[in-house]
């Protein structure tokens, strides 16, 4: 893991949250840009998509360049892409990403091995559609991962190895990984990561972990993998959050709890949703769908000034927990690198317009990116005598 954190008092940054202001303007040609002003903190990274580390979209790339440290995948390691029928690897796109981190000299993210979303039905059924036995599915899992594992060994350097394998009251979600091998398949996925990139990083990752009833079902998970010696190094909590939901104490307490079993807590897809809820529950689960209603897209023509300073305030409380933390935080990696790019214009409603990043649709910076360049300069400040 990454050791370069200095420990600090969570009660004194949190206790700046209140009283600091927004601080002077920090423009990104002075500051250097998010991977600069954080450099001491954490890594401050983002999702990419094809036309980003294909360096079609120019002025996006541009942006990347500028203010971020790490990248993730949005889609190209998904199996449904890089492995989408059972003899035949899409390698292509996932060669152009890793080739654009390294070209920049980024932290590479592998997003993600095992999944119950976006892996083909193929995955788990044999030639006559019926469900394979748990060494058959074994078998299969275990050659995927070794060969995506295995051709970017020492390349990519963190792995999401799980993704999303837990219900909100922590309990083990029944995917078809769960019901066909059963609950250790995700130590088998784990240790077949090790083995074909023992140097990687490996990674559990999940939405809603500061909700306690999920928190502590990762904690169990997180304990259960140590207990069978299978390697894992970090929790990434995606942080997929509502304006004012969860709240700064449970995404404090969050980080601090899972972190105390001795793994990093990154955060891994944040994003602050500025639209009513289409949905009852909290969720960030992509097969949740609502239909259109003008009510729940009102935003169309602009986000209101009261609304993108309340957003503003917002990140900057967030920012501060992160760097009160940043002991245990090794990076921030934002879900999309401006407004236009984000997932939520398009979930769980297609076509709204959301403003849920720190760069609005003409990769401008947001009040909300000011707000954060302010912590990090708080950072930089010598401790008052």
């Amino acid at each position: 893991m990454i050791t370069r954190h200095r420990l600090v008092s969570c009660a004194a940054v949190l206790l700046a949250a209140c009283h600091a202001g927004p601080g002077p303007a920090t423009t990104p040609a002075a500051s250097g840009g998010l991977k600069v002003a954080f450099r001491d903190a954490f890594m401050v990274g983002t999702a990419i998509a094809p036309p980003q580390f294909g360096e079609r979209d120019t002025a996006s790339v541009a942006l990347i360049r500028r203010e971020f440290s790490a990248i993730t995948p949005e889609n190209v390691l998904k199996w449904e892409r890089v492995h989408p029928q059972p003899a035949q690897y899409d390698f292509a796109p996932s060669d152009a990403y890793v080739a654009f981190g390294e070209k920049y000299g980024m932290f590479i993210v592998g997003h993600t091995l095992v999944w119950h979303s976006q892996t083909p039905k193929w995955v788990f059924e044999n030639a006559q559609g019926q469900p394979l036995s748990r060494d058959e599915l074994l078998a299969r899992m275990k050659e995927h991962i070794s060969t995506v594992v295995g051709r970017y060994k020492g390349r990519i350097k963190g792995w999401d190895v799980v993704n999303e394998a837990l219900n909100e009251d922590g309990t083990l979600r029944q995917s078809p990984w769960m019901r066909i091998i059963g609950p250790d398949y995700l130590e088998k996925a784990f240790q077949f990561a090790h083995e074909a990139d023992p140097a990687a990083e490996l990674y559990y990752n999940d939405y809603n972990l500061d909700y306690p009833a999920k928190r502590d079902g990762v904690i169990r998970l997180v304990r259960s993998l140590q207990q069978a010696g299978i390697p894992i190094h970090g929790v990434g909590t995606q942080e997929h959050l509502k304006l004012t939901t969860p709240s700064i104490a449970l995404v404090d307490s969050s980080i601090r709890l899972i972190s105390a079993t001795g793994v990093k807590v990154n955060v891994t897809e944040l994003d602050i949703d500025m639209l009513p809820p289409a949905t009852r529950n909290a969720t960030a689960d992509v097969s949740v769908r609502a239909g259109p209603a003008p009510n729940l897209d009102p935003y169309k023509a602009g986000l209101p000034d009261s609304l993108q300073q309340a957003l503003a305030r917002r990140y900057e409380e967030l920012f501060r927990v992160y760097a009160a933390h940043r002991d245990v935080i090794d990076r921030v990696t934002f879900w999309g690198v401006a407004d236009g790019d984000s997932w939520l214009n398009g979930w769980p409603v297609r076509g709204r317009t959301n403003y849920p990043l720190l760069f609005d649709r003409a990769n401008k910076p947001k009040p909300a990116y000011q707000r954060v360049m302010a912590v990090a300069q708080d950072l930089r400040r010598p401790p008052t005598p």
